[in-house]
């Protein structure tokens, strides 16, 4: 199941490529999901990031941050930390 932790989901990238990802981590008391990148076009490697929701305190809104650590070749850090949150996260949230 989709919500078990230990779970792989598999999916296609637009510009091909697929990437696989392990929940490592669920809590519907908590509002988050850790998971990790198992296999990836990005050029990334021991990828572990976190979604978490904060319900927001002064009107109906939720506060929403997703963080992700990895190990990249040498001098890619920015590039795939910018390429990560605008291209994943940003797009997501959008």
């Amino acid at each position: 199941p989709a919500d078990k932790v230990g779970c792989i989901r598999n999916f296609s990238l637009r510009e091909g490529g697929v990437i696989r990802e392990q929940l490592l981590a669920l809590s519907d008391y908590e509002y988050c999901v850790t998971y990790s990148i198992l296999e990836s076009p990005m050029g990334v490697q021991d990828y572990v990031a976190t979604l978490k929701l904060t319900p927001v305190t002064d009107g109906n809104r939720t506060f929403a941050e997703w963080t992700a650590e990895f190990e990249c070749e040498p001098g890619r850090e920015r590039e795939l930390a910018e390429s990560i949150g605008t291209g994943v996260f940003q797009a997501a949230f959008e």
